[in-house]
């Protein structure tokens, strides 16, 4: 989601593992959120939770919400009082709306390029509201962008199932900052493909020292040797970014994809 809203995530999305998710906007009622994933992870169909939700709110016709459960089965409303332009679209899959919107092509804009992305959830809703973003988006600016995907013993530890849960919640531009978010997380923590992997060579390794000397743990000179106190500042950088598993000191390999951030110096800013 984004909206020219102080942290948006922190009212319109919610999700549980097994029950489905929720995005409760306009004049966002907050309790749909865990009245409504009760309601489905108790075996109730998207569309018999929307309607007790709206049925037991005085204030409905202010309300805009939209519901997939576990079937993947979408549903969505928007109330006669919700600031135009205000609409939503469903397919498979997928609900998506919106309000204050310049216009009905940012739905439309977010639906088709769902349908056409591939990849990640994560990824593929992020460009969905890129899509939107371009097609006119909230018609009184950005402020706040999150995205959420739960999926079972999905997060970190694993503990529970918040596989993902970025926010921005202040921002110019908030939607390329949650991109950018997002491209940490996948490095963080998600495990390197085996094509990911590459062998620091010399050439390799005068770009490395080149980064770790702009980032201020490397002193020595570019000579594009793996040698001792390049790996000890490798390391010191690895540990420091939560980014040890990219690395692999004794074999002399490392990410590429660090690599390059590194080499952008968006590891050392």
């Amino acid at each position: 989601m984004q909206s020219k809203f102080l942290a948006v995530g922190a009212i319109v999305p919610w999700a549980r593992a097994g029950a489905g998710a929720i995005a409760t906007q306009a004049r966002g009622n907050v309790s749909f959120g865990p009245r409504g994933l009760m309601m489905m992870a108790q075996g109730m169909s998207a569309q018999e939770t929307l309607n007790r939700l709206i049925a037991a709110d005085d204030e409905r016709e202010y309300r805009q919400v939209g519901l997939i459960d576990a079937d993947g089965n979408p549903v969505a409303f928007t109330g006669t009082e919700c600031e135009q332009w205000a609409g939503a679209l469903t397919g498979t899959h997928y609900a998506v709306q919106g309000n204050f919107l310049v216009g009905a092509a940012t739905v439309e804009a977010i639906a088709q390029a769902f349908e056409d992305s591939t990849g990640e959830l994560a990824d593929r809703l992020v460009a969905a509201l890129s899509a939107g973003q371009d097609a006119g988006g909230d018609r009184r600016g950005q402020q706040a962008a999150a995205v959420l995907v739960v999926r079972e013993k999905g997060s970190y530890g694993p503990r529970d199932d918040r596989h993902v849960d970025l926010r921005v919640d202040d921002a110019p531009h908030p939607i390329e900052q949650l991109k950018a978010l997002l491209d940490l997380h996948h490095l963080i923590f998600e495990s390197p493909r085996p094509d990911d992997w590459v062998k620091i060579d010399s050439a390799l390794g005068r770009e490395l020292q080149r980064g770790l000397k702009r980032a201020g743990y490397y002193t020595g000179p570019i000579t594009g040797k793996y040698d001792q106190p390049t790996k000890r500042a490798l390391s010191t950088l690895f540990e420091r970014e939560n980014l040890t598993d990219r690395f692999k000191e004794r074999e002399g390999i490392i990410d590429r994809r660090v690599f390059h951030l590194l080499s952008t110096s968006r590891l050392t800013d």
